[in-house]
């Protein structure tokens, strides 16, 4: 009981620290702010040991030509832009309106807005896939702005505190919050009535996933994304949104489009879809390497050698 209730008093002090935190971000200008994010990056990089390694093992791995003092700039650089993002988070709902979101995001190619609005109108239904690349939540953030409705499918936060106060940021352009496990029903609804759901498909999925490659390296990746595809007919837009200047400039990409039709038929489909995605979401990262999610562990599940048949033994 007192391990409980110590658990509960420490998710409500962190919950605390954090809204004292967002009020400071909020206050301060774009440049004292800009300024405490690399400040804040900088003591992370020093005292996270643990995501300091991860970062550095993923990066010579993923670029096996860079030296050690290339790996460690990166590193540090990927502190950075995940403390920046933080900031950008807090600030994004007082600053970002839809009548001045070109100011802050716009898109790689002209055809890219047009294209996106034609698939959420069409009444097919549709899957939003990003990686933890870029400003991930901004992605979202936008489309609600523009009148793009639909779900967002994310795991809930440990934090029960953290995790509503996020749900209020996410929920102020319309967007509908499912948990991918407690709200699959919904999510099946949603699909089956021609609306859109918002994923993230880069995280490890276990010693079960299906291995693709990302960076030259099996890649264990949930296979729900493609059957989902397959089963409801509904493509996939592989999207991020890449940082190009501050005060928040970001290029919006719609890196590919994928129509499960082009698939049909084939016994392959679910892993020739989610290689494909896969590569669209490495071609991102390569050309903003600075501004992908190094320390999650996303290669942390391998595939498992095969056992000889006891005959051959």
């Amino acid at each position: 009981m007192s391990a409980k209730r110590r658990s509960r008093a420490l998710d409500y002090a962190v919950y605390v620290l954090v809204r004292v935190a967002v009020c400071v971000v909020q206050i301060l200008s774009w440049r004292g702010a800009l300024w405490l994010a690399r400040g804040l990056a900088g003591l992370a990089y020093r005292l996270d040991r643990r995501h300091r390694l991860v970062a550095g093992d993923n990066i010579r791995h993923a670029f096996p030509d860079l030296d050690a003092p290339a790996v460690d700039r990166l590193v540090r650089a990927s502190y950075v832009h995940l403390t920046t993002m933080l900031v950008e988070m807090i600030r994004m709902p007082r600053i970002l309106r839809r009548a001045n979101l070109d100011d802050y995001v716009r898109h790689a190619h002209q055809d890219d807005l047009p294209r996106m609005l034609a698939c959420a109108n069409s009444g097919r239904p549709r899957l939003a896939l990003t990686g933890h690349f870029g400003n991930w939540e901004i992605v979202s953030y936008a489309a609600g702005l523009i009148g793009i409705r639909g779900g967002i499918v994310a795991r809930r936060l440990d934090n029960p505190h953290l995790d509503r106060f996020l749900a209020v940021f996410r929920r102020r352009t319309g967007l509908t919050l499912l948990d991918k496990a407690a709200d699959y029903p919904r999510i099946l609804e949603i699909l089956g009535a021609g609306g859109g759901l918002g994923m993230v498909g880069d995280q490890d999925a276990g010693p079960r996933g299906m291995f693709v490659d990302f960076f030259g390296r099996p890649a264990s990746t949930f296979k729900s994304i493609a059957l989902l595809s397959l089963e409801y007919g509904a493509p996939i837009l592989v999207i991020g949104a890449a940082r190009v200047g501050t005060p928040m400039q970001y290029r919006l990409y719609l890196e590919d489009f994928i129509l499960p039709e082009d698939y049909a038929g084939r016994p392959d489909a679910p892993r020739a879809i989610t290689q494909r995605y896969t590569e669209a979401l490495e071609r991102m990262v390569r050309r903003h390497p600075e501004q992908y999610f190094w320390l999650h562990r996303r290669w942390k599940n391998q595939p498992q050698p095969k056992r000889a048949s006891k005959r051959a033994a």
